[in-house]
């Protein structure tokens, strides 16, 4: 069995002049959201023993952010494939991962994330957690899944269990959804 943890980057801002989408930071809701996902990582005792990130400034950011709150050192292995990644480029890359690695975080952007948690958890109506994501997976939103494989080669459709769906909003209500 293969622990795989996903964490959407943070909220990032549109209001910063920037030339690429690559190169957008985290705005300060963004920042306070990955500081509330990093306190979450610690108080859970996760650990990883890989990280698989996108390279894109604002992945950077929220890992920065989430070392900070959780006290880990974060090295993660950045990956420019990663970068709005499909999710069958996602598999791959994760096909790749550490054959020494039993908890791999994943770093990066919707909707390759939301796609691969589709791919990996049957919709079989026995996982609520799932439907939470198929209703919306938000900025720094991390999903824990367990998959019934023992080499990250073996990675396939439908392997997995996700375990929890935890959402900024639910440890901080202030960092939900601004409807007004």
């Amino acid at each position: 069995m293969k622990k795989l943890t996903l964490l959407r980057h943070a909220k990032s801002s549109w209001d910063d002049p920037v030339d690429r989408d690559f190169d957008r930071p985290l705005n300060p809701k963004g920042k306070r959201a990955a500081a509330v996902m990093g306190r979450f990582i610690q108080r859970n005792g996760l650990t990883f023993d890989q990280i698989l990130a996108s390279p894109a400034v604002r992945v950077i950011e929220t890992l920065e952010n989430v070392e900070e709150a959780s006290g880990l050192v974060m090295e993660p292995t950045w990956d420019r494939k990663i970068y709005l990644a499909s999710s069958a480029t996602l598999l791959d890359v994760l096909r790749g991962a550490s054959a020494d690695a039993d908890h791999v975080l994943m770093v990066g952007h919707n909707p390759g994330l939301e796609d691969l948690i589709f791919d990996l958890v049957p919709d079989d109506g026995t996982s609520p957690a799932r439907d939470e994501v198929e209703t919306k997976y938000p900025t720094a939103a991390l999903a824990e899944m367990t998959l019934a494989i023992d080499s990250w080669a073996d990675i396939t459709e439908k392997c997995g269990t996700l375990d929890r769906f935890t959402r900024p909003r639910d440890l901080d209500p202030e960092l939900g959804p601004n409807y007004d």
